[in-house]
């Protein structure tokens, strides 16, 4: 047993090494400061204080997983701990999962029923499991569920004398009126309903008639670009263009998933991508990220942001539209392009992916699931996911997927990089985000990739974040949610 001096001196230098780790908190330094306050814990694990800030820190890069776990064992050690119920209570809530929120802050505001604070957010999230038991209760089952697209005809909607944004003429979207269009949003203009609704209209009917897993082919002499994140960070996006130029047939773009949420200025980055598809199909491919479901939007933004610049009816459609992105591309029969990442099981083919069913919201377990939720590790093999849903795969999974498919790198995105992008397991997995100093806290750079044909070597650009108009990132988010940020 370590003598009682041994005991003192561990806990006095886990105590300085805190302090360390909350500076780094407060810098934005997240996985710095999970980094030490894991040191803090090997020194003294039994100081419930490290496990709550650690979870914190988690939270701060949306590891909601180990935020859960951290919080739980910081209640392990000191039941009455309310900082633990607290923490754990806002990683629930990020998930989605109001009604273990709920619990948590139940419990609260048993341990401080003075707490203002306290008693606040759990009016918030009351609110929250109401509005959500109600929500369910008038459901209707998604076999009898009609199309909303289907009863929106836009041409019978008025376009006023007064409005002078970008027009549609002669129903042909061309690369004049999308130009116009994003230096309206430049402006902070707002496309006129009728138009909005003709682009998500019509980039439903081409996607519905893409497969799941869609192959694209690069001729040799010719360029590709693949683009992470852009969580609708709109100002950033017109600097990708800037510095990569336009899509076009001769200049075509990937985008790879999280197109909103987050960023104030999704709608404008969802109309673009959507606008540029309409305007030559070939010229921008869309893949489906975890952000496009109805749960995600719900709380992180991107519904309210469509109900307070569209309306209702828009909430619905996107939710639809969303449901017909692709999961997956393969690149020249050889790059491997998804969102989140790999799978629980080996053997894998990319014939299963073409025939997975997708025109859904995402479940909660399963290769849909996976694909937009899964994280790499450093370690071999599989893990749970830090983020509470999908996994986490190895170098050796990554290897072996590769191989069973015939194929030679995966690039996904999903995840926040410093420099904008991160090569593992061995340079056969490359994650690339696009949206510098996300949040406008983190400070990363974003990033995209270049691919030349027939070599099609990756060469990687980065980029740093530009200003934008004073509209703080989850402007639009649920009151709850803005709570914690």
């Amino acid at each position: 047993m370590p003598s009682m001096a041994a005991e003192n001196s561990n806990a006095s230098l886990a105590e300085e090494i805190k302090q360390q780790a909350n500076q780094a908190f407060k810098a934005n330094k997240f996985s710095q400061a999970i980094d030490l306050y894991t040191k803090a814990i090997e020194l003294n694990g039994e100081n419930a204080v490290y496990w709550a800030n650690r979870a914190f820190a988690h939270a701060k890069l949306e590891e909601y997983g180990s935020a859960i776990q951290d919080a739980s064992k910081a209640l392990e050690i000191d039941p009455k701990y309310s900082k633990g119920y607290y923490r754990r209570g806002a990683a629930y809530l990020a998930m989605g999962k109001f009604k273990e929120a709920l619990k948590d802050f139940q419990q609260v505001k048993r341990i401080c029923p003075n707490d203002p604070d306290a008693s606040k957010k759990l009016k918030e999230c009351e609110k929250a499991v109401m509005k959500l038991k109600f929500e369910e209760a008038i459901s209707v089952p998604t076999s009898l569920q009609r199309s909303i697209a289907e009863s929106i005809d836009f041409r019978t909607i008025e376009v006023e004398p007064q409005y002078t944004g970008a027009r549609i003429e002669g129903d042909v979207i061309t690369s004049d009126f999308v130009k116009k269009m994003m230096d309206d949003f430049k402006n902070q203009k707002m496309l006129h309903k009728r138009y909005a609704f003709e682009i998500v209209l019509r980039t439903r009917e081409i996607l519905m008639a893409l497969p799941s897993l869609v192959d694209i082919n690069v001729p040799d002499g010719k360029h590709f670009t693949v683009c992470g994140d852009v969580h609708g960070q709109f100002f950033d996006l017109l600097n990708i263009f800037e510095l990569n130029g336009l899509p076009s047939e001769e200049n075509p773009y990937l985008f790879n998933g999280d197109f909103v949420d987050r960023g104030s200025f999704s709608v404008e980055v969802i109309l673009t991508l959507f606008a540029f598809k309409c305007m030559s199909p070939s010229a921008i491919h869309l893949s489906r990220g975890n952000h496009e479901s109805k749960n995600m939007n719900k709380i992180y933004g991107f519904e309210g942001e469509v109900r307070s610049k569209l309306s209702d009816k828009f909430v619905e459609l996107f939710a639809e539209v969303f449901c017909y992105l692709p999961l997956a591309h393969v690149i020249n029969e050889k790059i491997f392009v998804v969102h989140g990442g790999l799978f629980s099981t080996d053997g894998v083919k990319l014939s299963d992916i073409r025939a997975i069913d997708r025109f859904c919201e995402p479940p909660e377990e399963g290769l849909m699931c996976e694909i937009l939720w899964s994280d790499p590790q450093p370690n071999p093999g599989r893990g749970p996911s830090k983020r509470g849903v999908g996994l986490s795969f190895g170098g050796d999974v990554t290897q072996r997927f590769l191989k069973d498919n015939n194929l030679d790198l995966v690039v996904r995105s999903h995840e926040v990089k410093d420099e904008g992008y991160e090569i593992e397991h061995d340079g056969k997995l490359i994650t690339v985000f696009s949206a510098p100093n996300y949040c406008d806290q983190m400070g990363n750079k974003g990033a995209f990739i270049r691919f030349e044909a027939p070599a099609m070597e990756p060469k990687i650009v980065t980029f740093s974040a530009v200003p934008h108009p004073d509209v703080k990132p989850m402007a639009y988010a649920s009151n709850f949610l803005r709570m914690f940020s």
